[in-house]
């Protein structure tokens, strides 16, 4: 027995200690409730094992040992079932297990499990019918914890795993061999001497879980154990004290024999009702409240949840129905009012109960007397007599508070909140008044923020739907010039055509006259004759840029690529210009190279954009100018430049240049006539060729206008040379 006690002693006190390192820890999560009664039953089940193997109300003990085996089983089920799952929801075997366990612990304690003890020297029980029901129960809620456990240690992930693993080795002494050596043993061979390792049994289970928990970080040790020393000090002398205390008294006034055993209990029912008091205090603070403090309310609690709604939302109208909420449930009043200015004429409320409105004279009374206090809260009971008139005001509707909410006690009102009076007909306290105060102040901020937000979506929506009118306008605008442009498009192409047949006429009755098919002229006439020619052939170049223009928007824009030898075209086209140069005093010069290979080019077009380049440079080059037309051939191209020096293009509308119909403002001022055609037609023309343009300019110096052709893809008879259908990208080239 002395072995027994000693093995009973330094287990209740490990196992306590480290069931209070749990019980300290956090009481709040369900894993904590849990082990704390696994802790409690496995304690219990002990003692209970111990006393059983006297033979003072033995048959009492067994019963005892029986219920605490059923609780422990039951908490270890419910443990691992919380350890493996994030819902703190019973599935429906859990309600099962739960609901089997409470009823079996009922039984436990009745006749129908054991109905009394043989007579014998081991004073065995006696077995009835209910005791397969146990048997049942304990074996079914055994296999559950333990397959549980087992998956979740093969499923579960990391730390979790760990944990089930621990917890598996830990239960299994406790529920595997503490039933053999304490149930199986003593009834099927008469043998009780193992019951004393029961204690043992327990102890390591404790242990065991006890190490899964704090090793693997389900809580934090250092408040564990600063929480527990505590707690263990606090516990320990309070249940000396009341232990002995008890003693002595039992011992001075009814002189009993008390065994030890008898004086450890007693100890032991001390230390649970030091344990039990908190508890038992707070549901009699609870009722207490109810009966006589029925306005009681946590401010700190209050002043949390007051935080945490004005962080919770922007929005003006959930931020003060929820803070009507939380003012209704803790403060109590008839109602909560709150008007804000600029909604719905100034007297805009939101209420949680709904049941109370002010209208706008209501609203303009009370504040002209709120103007005239510095108080930001007016309390209808407070108020001074000199103001009776209005405190009774406020009364007859039932005000008891009214606050101002405002950026300062001169000005800068944005609303205000009404409370009605309590519920329980009470005052308000100079507590409620404090916390009031305190929620003013903060609420004052809130509504700004919330008011800003509301200004700021509000210029969002205006500026979306002034963007959405702008977007609809220009997009009417861009159509109507989609439009126009087809119906521009469509009078080029029309006119053009028109144009070529009288043109035509025109040209080659000039070009007869100047033949001598009509008859011998004069020089005169011959100068005026060849400068009719001139025009006319310009007239011809400048129908057929329109016309490609056209041919480009239907897509019937083709190069036509024949043998052309690039000295002879340009020469060719010097020479028809020669004479417009010199009647504008400009020296025109044509510079070659002795030898140009033949190229693969469009004629035609090539010979517009020569004489495009050349006729720019002499209408754009004041008199007196010179232009230099120069062909000549590298090691990889072939290139043409035409360098005057003329007024040049501005450095700003550069990037305009080659676009259609775009001119700068100095050559639309040196040549009104223009069409803005001839560089875009030219940049076509090169590139679908397979060229590079060449150009390079400064204002008021002159500018040169070219181009050149590789030799590897456009030299005569080269396998790349251009076909017809291609048409190549080309990068421009400055010179």
């Amino acid at each position: 027995m002395v072995v027994g006690l000693l093995i009973l002693a330094i287990s209740i006190f490990a196992s306590s200690l480290t069931g209070l390192f749990v019980i300290a820890s956090n009481p709040k999560m369900i894993v904590n409730r849990v082990y704390a009664i696994l802790t409690t039953a496995l304690v219990l089940f002990s003692i209970f094992n111990y006393f059983s193997l006297g033979t003072i109300h033995k048959l009492t003990y067994i019963r005892l040992v029986m219920v605490t085996t059923t609780l422990s089983l039951g908490g270890a089920y419910f443990l691992a079932y919380f350890l493996n799952t994030s819902s703190k929801k019973l599935s429906r075997m859990a309600w099962i297990v739960l609901i089997s366990t409470i009823g079996i612990s009922i039984l436990d304690m009745t006749p129908w499990v054991f109905k009394g003890l043989k007579d014998a020297h081991d004073l065995l029980p006696i077995a009835t019918y209910g005791l397969a029901f146990y048997l049942f129960q304990f074996f079914g809620v055994l296999i559950l914890t333990i397959l549980i456990l087992w998956r979740g240690a093969r499923v579960m992930p990391g730390i979790r795993s760990q944990q089930n693993k621990y917890i598996l080795v830990g239960v299994i002494p406790t529920l595997v061999f503490a039933p053999i050596t304490g149930f199986v043993l003593p009834i099927a061979v008469n043998n009780s001497s193992f019951i004393v390792l029961s204690p043992i049994y327990a102890t390591f289970t404790i242990f065991m879980i006890g190490y899964a928990i704090i090793k693997h970080g389900l809580f934090d040790i250092r408040l564990v154990v600063a929480r527990a020393i505590a707690y263990f000090l606090s516990l320990s002398i309070v249940s000396v004290i009341f232990g002995f205390v008890a003693i002595a008294l039992i011992k001075v006034f009814f002189h009993p024999q008390l065994s030890l055993s008898a004086e450890i209990a007693l100890a032991a029912s001390a230390a649970l009702a030091a344990l039990s008091f908190q508890r038992v205090k707070k549901v009699f603070d609870k009722f207490s409240n109810r009966v006589f403090y029925r306005d009681s309310y946590n401010v700190q609690v209050f002043l949390d949840a007051f935080n945490k709604v004005l962080v919770s939302t922007y929005e003006l109208a959930p931020l003060l129905r929820r803070i009507s909420v939380l003012i209704e449930d803790n403060l109590k009043p008839a109602y909560c009012l709150f008007g804000i200015n600029g909604y719905e004429d100034s007297a805009a409320s939101w209420t949680h109960s709904g049941a109370k409105t002010m209208s706008t004279d209501e609203i303009k009374y009370i504040h002209n007397f709120a103007t005239r206090t510095k108080a930001k809260l007016i309390i209808a009971d407070l108020i001074e007599d000199k103001y009776l008139d209005f405190q009774k005001y406020l009364q007859k509707r039932n005000i008891a508070v009214f606050a101002k909410l405002s950026t300062s006690n001169s000005g800068g009102d944005i609303g205000y909140f009404v409370l009605g009076s309590k519920k329980s007909g009470n005052m308000y306290t100079s507590q409620d008044i404090d916390v009031l105060e305190i929620v003013v102040n903060e609420l004052v901020v809130a509504i700004q923020n919330a008011l800003h937000t509301e200004e700021i979506e509000r210029f969002n929506i205006t500026l979306q739907d002034k963007i959405k009118d702008a977007t609809y306008r220009l997009r009417s605008t861009n159509e109507k010039l989609r439009a126009l442009d087809e119906a521009k498009d469509d009078f080029v192409s029309m006119a053009s055509h028109q144009l070529r047949t009288p043109l035509t006429s025109v040209k080659g009755n000039l070009s007869l006259v100047l033949d001598g098919d009509a008859g011998k002229i004069s020089s005169l006439q011959r100068q005026m004759l060849q400068q009719a020619y001139s025009s006319s052939q310009r007239m011809v170049y400048l129908i057929a840029d329109l016309l490609n223009v056209s041919r480009l928007k239907t897509g019937k824009f083709v190069i036509e690529p024949s043998i052309v030898n690039l000295a002879t075209v340009v020469e060719d086209e010097v020479n028809q210009l020669m004479e417009t140069a010199k009647s504008r005093n400009l020296t025109l010069k044509f510079i070659k190279e002795t030898k140009i290979d033949d190229l693969m080019l469009d004629e035609t077009k090539t010979r517009q954009v020569i004489m495009n380049f050349i006729d720019n440079a002499i209408y754009y080059t004041p008199s007196g100018g010179e232009i230099d037309v120069y062909v000549k051939e590298t090691q990889s191209a072939v290139e043409c430049r035409v360098v005057d020096n003329g007024i040049g293009v501005p450095k700003n509308e550069v990037h305009h240049l080659f676009t259609k119909f775009y001119r700068a403002k100095n050559a639309r001022k040196a040549r009104p006539d223009g069409t803005g055609l001839g560089l875009f037609m030219a940049k076509k023309v090169i590139v679908s060729e397979g060229g590079a343009l060449i150009f390079d300019s400064a204002e008021g110096k002159g500018s040169t206008f070219g181009f050149s052709f590789p030799k590897s893809k456009l030299v005569v008879n080269n396998t790349n040379a251009l076909t017809p259908s291609q048409e190549p990208s080309a990068v421009a080239q400055n010179a």
